[in-house]
């Protein structure tokens, strides 16, 4: 299982980001589930419609409809753990998406992450490894 960040969604949208390459393989060969937090999915279709406009955006919605990508809801448990990650996080800080996906991930015992960010997921200590393994 992997938990996926807006990131790496929207890298693998634009050919003209740098880390397109490496983000969209991944995305496109890692076994399933690609689980996409509802707070990251959020973001990156944010990210998507307003940087690369609707057809993109409509793509991304598409990969959602057919199963390549899975929408993980926020369950009313992980409102506690992302408060308290955003607490313990709050110099860095850690925001509410980012917290989210370290709740999921903790909760479906994910030690996979799709991101490009390193310095927020390379400090935070998950409570259920030692270590996230960050991709690509």
């Amino acid at each position: 299982m992997l938990i996926v960040d807006a990131g790496p969604l929207f890298a693998s949208a634009w050919r003209g980001e740098r880390d397109h390459e490496r983000c969209a393989h991944l995305l496109q060969t890692h076994p399933p589930p690609l689980q996409v937090p509802a707070l990251a999915a959020a973001e990156a279709a944010y990210l998507i419609g307003a940087r690369l406009g609707a057809t993109a955006e409509l793509a991304l919605a598409r990969a959602f409809a057919s199963g390549e990508l899975s929408l993980e809801p926020i369950h009313p448990a992980d409102w506690d753990r992302i408060v308290t990650l955003m607490e313990q996080y709050v110099d860095m800080p850690l925001g509410m998406a980012d917290a989210s996906l370290i709740a999921s991930a903790e909760r479906l015992g994910a030690h996979e992450i799709a991101t490009l960010d390193r310095r927020h997921f390379g400090a935070v200590r998950p409570k259920h490894v030692e270590t996230f393994t960050l991709l690509p």
